[in-house]
């Protein structure tokens, strides 16, 4: 699975450095205020992938908390039911105590 993820990875790169080089064009960005800013397009297109990219992650983080916490409390909640089952099971391993033996008289 490694060297699939890998070689996947190495033909994206290959994929995007000859995109790069197909794409030098000069683009110019207007901003607000008059500003005018120009770069190359593949400049450019990074730039807003990797805004994307951190947009994207800032927007998962809030679930990837709440996700940590339930798993938390799972784990928690686990810990206390094994913590049970195991006093149960030292209890039913114990010998029954005298008082609780059934005798030929309770039973008629």
């Amino acid at each position: 699975m490694k060297i699939l993820s890998r070689l996947i990875a190495a033909i994206l790169f290959v994929f995007f450095f000859f995109f790069a080089l197909r794409n030098t064009q000069e683009v110019t960005m207007h901003f607000f205020l008059g500003y005018e800013r120009t770069d190359p397009l593949v400049l450019v297109l990074l730039a807003f992938f990797v805004i994307g990219a951190i947009l994207g992650v800032l927007a998962m983080v809030p679930l990837v908390m709440r996700h940590r916490r339930e798993a938390s409390r799972y784990r928690k909640a686990l810990s206390q039911v094994q913590k049970q089952q195991e006093e149960i099971a030292q209890v039913q391993a114990q010998p029954p105590q005298p008082d609780s033996v059934i005798t030929a008289q309770h039973i008629l």
